[in-house]
């Protein structure tokens, strides 16, 4: 699992994110840089589901 703090233990550990990020698209290289990265909303959507929980309840950590 990864070690940092602002992970949860349900989180994507290091090997699932290297057989994921492979499959998603790259990112428009124009305009502002995204504030939060592909690997954190992932996470947060991924919380989000296993939860059932609102959008509005999904804890600050995966943005808002």
């Amino acid at each position: 699992m990864c070690q940092d703090p602002l992970h949860g233990r349900h989180d994507l550990t290091n090997a699932q994110w290297a057989k994921l990020e492979p499959l998603l698209p790259a990112g428009k290289k124009s305009g502002r840089p995204p504030v939060h990265t592909k690997r954190r909303l992932i996470d947060g959507i991924r919380w989000r589901t296993r939860a059932g929980a609102p959008w509005r309840d999904v804890p600050e950590r995966y943005g808002p």
